[in-house]
């Protein structure tokens, strides 16, 4: 069975920075396309980052230069590295994982930006 784990959501000063983690289980040792969403109140979900398989990634134009997806495949785990924060990027943010037969969620971990 394939869970999510997300941590490190906070509140933080617009500039600051925030580090999230997504650590995957009930994998084994593959390597799937994982990523992040968002979801702001009363807004849609948005896609904020995707890596690959082979660690090809792309961003939302919101995000580019700013944050910055990777991954530890030892540990089975991705990243989100959130810098230069907005009080536009206040949401909850969602991590998935996508297999061949279905796409996995991780429960969302709050991130509010505001002085």
């Amino acid at each position: 069975q394939v869970q999510l784990v997300e941590s490190g959501g906070g509140l933080v000063q617009p500039g600051g920075s925030l580090r999230l983690s997504c650590a995957a289980s009930g994998i084994g040792f593959n390597i799937y396309p994982m990523g992040w969403y968002r979801q702001a109140p009363g807004k849609l979900r948005e896609l904020v980052a995707h890596m690959t398989q082979s660690g090809y990634t792309n961003y939302a134009d919101s995000v580019k230069g700013r944050f910055t997806i990777s991954r530890d495949n030892a540990k089975n785990t991705v990243y989100l590295q959130m810098n230069s924060l907005k009080p536009e990027d206040t949401a909850v943010y969602y991590c998935y994982l996508v297999k061949p037969d279905a796409v996995y969620w991780g429960q969302g971990t709050q991130v509010t930006v505001s002085s």
